[in-house]
């Protein structure tokens, strides 16, 4: 299939169901399934896989799976991409959950929705839309990154500073922490493309959709012109820290506690555990603010899924053992205890019996909180040139920070180059 052919494929199959053909057309068919022992090749990342595998691998010895560990994440695709075309490839490899449509564009993902039963009801809305291309399954969500607001506790309550409930409780606060502490900001700018779509998914944005055969972009719609209008007079006011995260900057700022909170997914504690750590024990957790009163919605940031590969023999095998990990009691809980927020409903029912992460030691009900932001995240559809919308975002914002340019107007010009993007590689869009 010639590449702009297969490009509209991808929009076709969301509305006609013929995204298992995309398998077939760019990898020169499905491969033949074998049965009996095997051994199951997984490219991973994440943190404590390998010894929730070895707990597999000691109960079915028919299906045994080998965990291989890429040099760094961001080459493990370009590494993917060309091998699955040459008939080679791993059996199963993750891939964070905006990856999944090109990955599927590429033909290194296999449909497996023939394959997966009733897993869908192992997990939420929000996080099977993720895994879903048209009427094709090609994942299994595996963690997820529900957003929260993180803050210092201890400073909170030192000036008897309630958390916001909404974002105009936030702006309020963040002003009146420049007055009381003029060397410290309450927090920061989303100024990288995943964190402006969580905040926007929050506000109901929806980037991409399809319509027909065609793809519908609406980076510059209302909800997310909403997020850019909030935040835009708190940076020009100075309101607002501008340090971009896990820069040395923002770090020392998160240790010697001169920024005072991180709106991000519920991995941020763990995360920032090794730059903060005169901060143990300092930080909590609490619902994301609402951008109108009484909403309890959150949007995603970050978390990733496993794929089975397209080449590979042994699909039904690679689901059992995906479905397993991922979607069990069993397999989740253990991945929860390695240290990933678990993308199934009965992983996230395991977390209160672990330890809470050691920045935010002592709140008792840190995971509660976190399990309910995962059940009030929305679904969300990824489009098939989401880095290159996150990179023009990028580009635009830092421009607009430095030259006076109204910030709508960076959604425009985002809009029209992520629509000219896809149109230049094939799509049709509407």
């Amino acid at each position: 299939m010639k590449r702009n052919a297969l490009r509209r494929a991808v929009a076709v199959a969301a509305s006609v169901g013929i995204a298992a053909a995309l398998t077939a057309c760019s990898s020169g068919g499905s491969p033949a399934q074998e049965d009996g022992p095997v051994t199951l090749t997984y490219w991973t990342w994440a943190p404590g896989v390998a010894q929730v595998v070895d707990t597999w691998n000691a109960q079915h010895p028919e299906i045994q799976v080998k965990v291989e560990q890429p040099p760094e994440q961001t080459t493990s695709w370009p590494r993917c991409w060309p091998r699955s075309g040459a008939g080679e490839g791993p059996d199963i490899f993750a891939a964070e959950y905006q990856k999944v449509p090109n990955l599927v564009l590429s033909g290194a993902g296999y449909d497996i929705s023939s394959m997966i039963g009733d897993a869908k009801a192992d997990f939420t809305d929000s996080t099977w839309s993720l895994v879903t291309v048209g009427d094709g399954v090609y994942a299994v969500p595996q963690d997820t990154g529900p957003m929260v607001f993180m803050y210092r506790a201890d400073i909170f309550a030192q000036h008897g500073w309630q958390v916001p409930t909404t974002f105009d409780e936030y702006a309020a606060l963040a002003a009146q922490v420049r007055t009381t502490l003029p060397n410290t900001y309450l927090g920061g700018f989303p100024d990288e493309g995943a964190t402006l779509a969580a905040y926007s998914m929050q506000a109901g944005a929806q980037w991409w959709s399809t319509e027909g055969d065609a793809w519908k972009v609406d980076i510059d719609g209302a909800p997310t012109r909403q997020v850019l209008d909030f935040w835009e007079p708190l940076v020009r006011k100075d309101l607002i820290s501008t340090t971009h995260f896990f820069t040395p900057e923002w770090n020392t700022a998160l240790n010697d506690g001169t920024l005072l909170s991180w709106m991000v997914g519920v991995w941020g504690p763990g995360s920032i555990a090794s730059v903060a750590p005169d901060t143990a024990g300092d930080w909590r957790i609490a619902k994301m603010p609402a951008w109108r009163s009484g909403e309890t919605a959150t949007g995603l940031f970050g978390g990733s899924s496993a794929m089975v590969g397209a080449t590979t023999k042994h699909a039904k095998q690679a689901v059992e053992f995906l479905t397993w990990l991922n979607g069990s009691k069993e397999g989740s809980s253990l991945l929860a205890e390695g240290g990933l927020f678990p993308a199934s409903v009965a992983g996230q029912e395991s977390l209160p019996s672990l330890e809470v992460p050691k920045l935010a030691t002592g709140q008792s009900d840190f995971w509660q909180v976190a399990s309910q932001a995962a059940s009030d995240a929305v679904p969300f559809t990824w489009g098939p040139n989401v880095q290159f919308a996150f990179d023009s975002y990028s580009d635009s914002i830092k421009k607009a920070l430095t030259g006076g340019t109204p910030w709508t107007d960076v959604l425009t010009s985002t809009q029209d180059a992520v629509i000219g993007d896809l149109k230049n590689t094939g799509f049709t869009v509407q």
